[in-house]
């Protein structure tokens, strides 16, 4: 055992260090790629606006090409059929093939933005290239530089980690073969203690050992048998909730799909020839699809609550102001319910995640919004006592009645589900909302009355996490 110890942990650090730097490595690629793409989509911006279109195209992006800095960036003027007009490093245009179908042109006429990293048949080089749509619409701008990523920092990169792994190698060996051997022998002796649990009424004499862990193994023994009737009663549960999870995802999600495949089904054969009904049919799908996407990221939200892995950046937060954004963002969708939406908020701060709090309050006031009365209100209040910020989400509607308050903050649970499906939404809100609250170990307090409105109270505690302490959690 001895042996197998000192292996796995030689295995297992070594698997952690190859994993570690292979994650590093693609996450310090994909930084660089990002920042290379936003700086240039930045200078695709500049050179749009300050070319004259009316004016001779391949002058201006030679004459760009002397700009110190821009020696090795290749400037390209493309019209929309993807017929080059002017290119810095081609002196006649006319030669070059057409780019209609290059992946970043491709990309600007779908999005307005593109992007692609290859190797130019012109330059014969790998190149990233960056391009957008002219602010007179009739071109696309392009802009390439060389690119090689991570790879031009391999050579110092590769010797640093493989001299930190040599050494974190050594310092587990020689921790490995002390650990393995002290806790091999006490495990041996509590193994032999373990072996009366054939017995009917077993009787365990162990010794005090090193390792405080041990002792409560020692400790523990006494009561294994309730503790593994509650832990595989603790595991059934779990497995039914979890069960139960994957039921309703699987139900959220079929639908829509059944649907988008329906229309495209239609499509696909010709069914639908009428160009508006195929228009809307396109309007559906796209519907469907932004209502899937809004349920995986609502269950991915909650699946980085619940494990709380996720990296989350803490800072100083207004709220008042945090609540007028929310509102303000909100007011289209309270017209068209016919509410009205009042804020009456202190100039109270709180040391969280700006991100999480406005999801808490986006989802609270989208629920009164759209479970109101037309000519309805919303009344959204944040204050503060000696230890906790107190939020207030009030509405005039339609009320919850007693028998559903204790479940409305389960995942997909609906109290009308023909009024849910009317007025959209994912069904996770109001989980995604006591996952908030229980994130910063507050509470939320539910009260309702049919017909009269429903009102939620938040209390999140002042004293969070300390500054230097948290930075990102």
């Amino acid at each position: 055992m001895k042996r197998a110890i000192f292996q796995r942990f030689i295995i297992m650090i070594s698997l952690a260090l190859i994993l570690s730097g292979s994650i590093f490595g693609a996450t310090i690629s994909d930084i660089l790629l990002k920042r290379a793409e936003e700086s240039m989509l930045y200078t695709v911006r500049i050179v749009d606006h300050s070319l004259d279109y009316e004016g001779n195209l391949k002058e201006q992006v030679d004459s760009l090409k002397q700009v110190k800095g821009n020696e090795e960036t290749r400037f390209t003027v493309i019209r929309l059929d993807g017929s080059v007009v002017a290119d810095s490093e081609v002196e006649n245009n006319s030669s070059m093939d057409n780019h209609s179908f290059r992946e970043e042109v491709q990309e600007v006429i779908d999005k307005g933005i593109g992007y692609s990293t290859r190797k130019s048949n012109t330059l014969d080089k790998k190149l990233l290239y960056v391009a957008a749509m002219s602010g007179n619409g009739d071109y696309i701008v392009r802009i390439a530089v060389p690119f090689s990523g991570l790879e031009q920092y391999m050579g110092i990169l590769i010797p640093a980690i493989l001299i930190s792994i040599g050494i974190a190698l050594l310092l587990t060996a020689i921790l490995a073969s002390h650990f393995s051997a002290s806790v091999t022998r006490p495990l041996n002796e509590i193994a032999e203690e373990l072996l009366k649990l054939k017995d009917k009424n077993p009787e365990f004499h162990f010794k005090h050992y090193k390792y405080n862990e041990m002792n409560v193994i020692a400790d523990t023994v006494q009561e294994m048998g309730k503790a593994v009737k509650a832990s595989m009663d603790r595991i059934e549960f779990e497995r039914m909730v979890r069960q139960e999870f994957f039921s309703n995802v699987s139900h959220e999600l079929k639908t829509p799909l059944t649907s988008v495949r329906g229309y495209l089904e239609l499509l696909e054969n010709g069914m639908v020839t009428d160009a508006r009904m195929q228009k809307d049919f396109l309007s559906r799908m796209k519907k469907e699809t932004i209502n899937m996407t809004s349920l995986i990221e609502d269950i991915l939200m909650i699946s980085r609550l619940e494990t709380k892995e996720a990296e989350v950046t803490m800072s100083e937060v207004r709220l008042a102001p945090l609540v007028e954004e929310v509102c303000n963002s909100l007011e289209p969708l309270a017209k068209e319910y016919q509410v009205s939406i009042e804020r009456n908020c202190r100039p109270v701060s709180i040391y969280a995640n700006t991100q999480q709090l406005r999801e808490l309050f986006n989802n609270l006031i989208i629920n009164a919004i759209k479970y109101n009365k037309p000519q309805g209100k919303v009344k959204v209040i944040v204050s503060a006592d000696a230890q906790d910020i107190i939020i207030v989400v009030e509405d005039t509607g339609v009320g919850i009645p007693k028998e559903a308050q204790q479940r409305v903050f389960e995942r997909f649970y609906r109290v009308d589900k023909g009024r849910s499906k009317k007025v959209g939404g994912t069904g996770l809100g109001l989980s995604i909302v006591k996952h908030i609250v229980n994130y910063y170990s507050g509470s939320i307090e539910l009260e309702s009355k049919l017909s009269e409105g429903t009102k939620f109270t938040v209390r999140l505690p002042k004293k969070q996490i300390q500054r230097e302490e948290a930075g990102v959690l």
